[in-house]
């Protein structure tokens, strides 16, 4: 697997002794040095091909100097190529993810912690997994001795931007293709001069002659999308408008499936184990990354592989007996799984895609001892009981627009705002009731530790629920006690509660800052001891950094009046302790 990696793009940017990257490339690029900019979107760019000796093998990794661990190599390797039973002639789109080796990576870009202090929690940086996109050709070719021309163009990133990066590959892989090195040098240097993603902007990115055009999702952003405004009308040629960057067409994907939606995003919402055994990679994928994006606003916090191998390397941990299922969505093609993940709770099963006018025969519903061979016919096999009744209503409306040939974007549209209103009447609850436990504002004073967040105890939640439960936003009746019981076993609870729990003590943390500021520190010190000032100048240069380094949500002028507030506790001490506090 260890192939060379060809000859890199030119180093046209940066000071010449830039560090070079650590083993698994996860070296601290500076703003300024060569490809920072290509970086703040993607990790490297990929050519695997079919080698009769190797199998795939990699060709070429671009920026020639990101090095890959030799066991990122052949996951993506092993990745990048549709099982043999899939049957993928011609151009195949599909994405994968797979673990970063070498433990987790301290932020190598200068934009990170900005980036997703902007960002929804569902679309910020994966700091411990790397997402492919890939095209994968395979046409007949008789000049090759396999008689067949097989090739995968990969993009490697952090950023789950499926859409923008598919849209991307579609442009590049065909004229890579036909061309080869020359082309992917040059598409690289382009991308080096795009603009870093800012949450909340609109950025034309220029490529091959062609500007696509693409809005970065920030978390203010409100959850219905909106047409996207055009940052230059003067842009010619005419820029390709991307709708989204990360969303999928949600009806396409769900369309052999809609009968269970629900009961899916039960299982989602609960971290369940799920097998999706799908005929090919790009169904298998794009259902699997369907599937995590249905619990939007809330972030997907368990295990995802939109397309999965028996080569890959944690093949022996996932499908081990010895301990329960891991909370994690597989995607795979290769129907061997079925047997080996005979003992996971939940496998769905789907048949090749039909595009007809009618929708698809939906899948059924079937009890997990039916999964019993290879050649299982299409199905959710699983024990579970939904705890809410089914929106028949919603499934009316989505058969009514098939028949009279509603646009899939406006069908989607329709799916994602159910999903988005189910959630949100899940969340807003638990929202509502984690805010009472913050300490009042009036109890927040300058000179002493703020009061702590009291404990999220879950039977006085599920009391709250009869005055300010999921009734009061969903329409939908049934076990509702029941899904939050099992929702706090999950390790969504965890993630949801953990991430809030945080934003709320940075919020404790800016209330005490301002209340420090607001206060009389002048009058403070004048029978204060020595000790007690540079006490002060110690904890208030601390409350600076931390404010600072979290960004919490502190105004700018709050933060230079602490700075004002240092400056005149340390002029009023000796000289000798103003040195010890003020080096030169």
């Amino acid at each position: 697997m260890d192939a060379p990696s060809g000859a890199g793009p030119r180093r046209a940017r940066g000071s010449p002794g830039t560090a070079e990257p650590t083993a698994a490339g996860r070296s601290a690029r500076a703003p300024t040095a060569p490809w920072a900019r290509f970086s703040a979107w993607l990790e490297c760019v990929c050519v695997v091909t079919f080698d009769l000796e190797l199998g795939q093998a990699l060709e070429l990794v671009y920026p020639s100097d990101f090095q890959l661990t030799d066991k990122e190599k052949g996951s993506i390797c092993y990745l990048s190529f549709p099982d043999s039973h899939s049957g993928c002639l011609g151009d195949t789109q599909f994405s994968f993810r797979m673990r970063q080796c070498g433990g987790q990576r301290s932020p190598w870009h200068s934009e990170d912690r900005r980036y997703n202090s902007g960002a929804p929690v569902a679309l910020q940086r994966d700091p411990a997994h790397y997402f492919g996109y890939v095209y994968f050709r395979q046409v007949k070719d008789s000049s090759v001795k396999r008689g067949y021309f097989q090739k995968s163009l990969v993009l490697v990133s952090r950023l789950p931007f499926v859409r923008l990066f598919q849209s991307l590959l579609s442009l590049i892989a065909p004229e890579y293709f036909d061309k080869l090195a020359p082309c992917l040098e040059a598409v690289c240097n382009e991308i080096d001069q795009w603009p870093a993603p800012v949450p909340g902007q609109t950025l034309n990115l220029p490529v091959m002659g062609v500007v696509i055009q693409a809005h970065i999702p920030s978390r203010v952003d409100k959850p219905e999308p909106s047409p996207l405004k055009q940052c230059d009308q003067n842009l010619l040629p005419a820029p390709v408008v991307l709708a989204s960057v990360h969303e999928l067409d949600l009806f396409r994907c769900f369309r052999p499936v809609l009968t269970h939606v629900q009961m899916l995003w039960e299982l989602m919402l609960l971290g369940e184990p799920l097998l999706v055994l799908a005929p090919s990679p790009d169904v298998s994928s794009e259902l699997v990354l369907a599937l995590t994006s249905c619990l939007q606003p809330l972030k997907f916090c368990c295990d995802f592989r939109p397309y999965f191998t028996i080569h890959d390397s944690e093949f022996k941990e996932f499908t081990t007996r010895t301990q329960a299922p891991p909370n994690v969505v597989l995607g795979v093609t290769n129907p061997f799984f079925i047997k080996t993940l005979q003992h996971w709770p939940h496998v769905l099963r789907v048949g090749e895609p039909k595009m007809s006018g009618d929708l698809p025969k939906q899948v059924k519903l079937k009890k997990p001892s039916r999964l019993k061979t290879l050649d299982t016919k299409p199905g959710l096999y699983t024990a579970y009981t939904a705890h809410l009744h089914r929106d028949k209503a919603l499934l009316k409306r989505l058969l009514k627009g098939v028949q009279k040939k509603r646009p899939g974007d406006l069908q989607s549209a329709l799916l994602r705002r159910h999903l988005l209103e189910l959630t949100q009447s899940f969340i807003f609850p638990l929202e509502h009731y984690m805010a009472s436990l913050m300490p009042l504002q009036k109890n927040i004073t300058p000179w002493k530790t703020p009061p702590q967040i009291r404990p999220f105890r879950q039977e006085d939640f599920l009391r709250s629920l009869e005055h300010s439960g999921p009734q009061l936003t969903c329409i939908l009746k049934g076990d509702w006690l029941g899904l939050y019981r099992r929702f706090f076993k999950s390790p969504h609870f965890d993630g949801w509660y953990r991430q809030r729990h945080r934003e709320m003590a940075h919020k404790l943390e800016a209330l005490h800052l301002e209340a420090l500021c607001e206060a009389d520190i002048e009058t403070w010190m004048k029978d204060k001891s020595e000790v007690e000032v540079v006490d002060l100048v110690l904890k208030l240069r601390e409350k600076l950094v931390r404010a600072q380094g979290h960004q919490l949500p502190v105004k700018a002028v709050t933060l230079q009046r602490v700075q004002l507030y240092i400056e005149m506790a340390i002029g009023s001490l000796p000289k000798d302790l103003q040195a010890v506090l003020c080096p030169p």
